[in-house]
């Protein structure tokens, strides 16, 4: 029997890290966006070019256009007003002018996962993201037992793993 080979750079780790604990920071935030629950799949797509030469009989593949999925954070409705403050930016109100300036509509996202010590062990740099569809309240529902999530819909130009992050030895 042979021993299998562990699933990260840890030799000593042989599970997969939990889905559950992660961390989102916004900018160059040191501090996470609070109550984020779920984040969205990182998804990207490359195009297919198919080509087939003049006498040949075979259909040749080539590398197209990148294409990146919008993510979708969730958060639990708190006092803290990042998301929405980040949704308002490109709000135009009965003033007929947007909240903020354009220069903060796009924003640089950080999601750490993290490990079981809540240590972070893989990090993904999302860039120029900014708010698509904004949800500011759920269905509100009175007989309901269950708890006000918010969430925004991001646009973005790529993401890419950030390789500067080594992974933390585990005890």
């Amino acid at each position: 029997m042979t021993k299998q080979q562990p699933f990260s750079v840890n030799m000593a780790r042989f599970d997969p890290y939990k889905t559950y604990r992660f961390l989102v920071y916004f900018d160059t935030s040191t501090t996470p966006v609070a109550g984020v629950t779920k984040v969205g799949a990182l998804k990207r797509t490359n195009e297919v070019i198919n080509h087939m030469g003049g006498g040949d009989a075979v259909i040749r593949k080539g590398l197209g256009r990148m294409k990146y999925e919008p993510i979708t954070l969730e958060a639990g409705v708190t006092f803290d007003e990042t998301f929405s403050a980040w949704a308002d930016a490109a709000q135009v109100l009965d003033k007929g002018a947007p909240i903020t300036s354009l220069r903060s509509l796009r924003k640089e996202i950080r999601i750490e996962l993290l490990n079981e010590q809540g240590q972070p062990v893989l990090r993904y740099l999302v860039h120029r993201a900014w708010v698509s569809e904004y949800q500011a309240l759920p269905d509100l529902d009175g007989s309901a037992n269950a708890i006000a999530i918010q969430h925004i819909k991001l646009e973005h130009e790529g993401w890419e793993r950030d390789l500067s992050l080594t992974e933390p030895a585990e005890v």
